[in-house]
């Protein structure tokens, strides 16, 4: 692995992406970057809602997150930045022609998705609109694939020593 990376925890909505980024960059001690905080306020106003957002929604987005991406690896920053991430292309958006980018894929069925969701409180993307992000999923090829049934810090574990970080 390169000396500086950045590392995207991607998922559909309510994978764990924030709380095992944020533990992940706890452990690493890197900075931690939430996605969802960079969409644009029309793109929360239209998830509250319960309106999906089409591609055209996220382009502003993903280039917001690119643009930071770009940013902290010139600096010589490594970091973790959860994003849903969920399309080849969008995926694309967000690296460019970058390889100190690494993306793990938070895997996990669609019935255990929907009942954390359900049980979380204060969170834009409700339990409803999960099935237009697994529509929208294209699983990636090339990430590190962690399987969503453990605990934080086992998922933490595990991609600390899939990365030999």
């Amino acid at each position: 692995m390169s000396a500086v990376m950045a590392i995207v925890v991607m998922g559909v909505s309510g994978c764990g992406k924030t709380s095992v980024g944020m533990a992940l960059a706890e452990k690493l001690g890197w900075p931690f970057f939430d996605g969802d905080e960079h969409h644009p306020p029309e793109n929360v106003e239209k998830m509250s809602s319960g309106i999906p957002l089409g591609d055209n929604d996220r382009a502003p987005w993903l280039e917001n997150l690119h643009q930071l991406i770009g940013d902290h690896l010139r600096e010589g920053k490594s970091f973790v930045l959860a994003c849903s991430a969920l399309k080849d292309q969008y995926r694309g958006t967000l690296v460019g022609d970058r390889s100190e980018v690494v993306f793990v894929y938070l895997k996990g069925s669609k019935n255990l998705i929907e009942s954390r969701m359900r049980s979380r409180t204060g969170h834009y993307m409700k339990a409803k609109m999960l099935k237009s992000q697994f529509d929208d999923l294209e699983e990636p090829k090339d990430a590190v694939v962690i399987d969503i049934d453990q605990s934080i810090p086992q998922i933490v574990a595990e991609i600390i020593e899939i990365l030999s970080l």
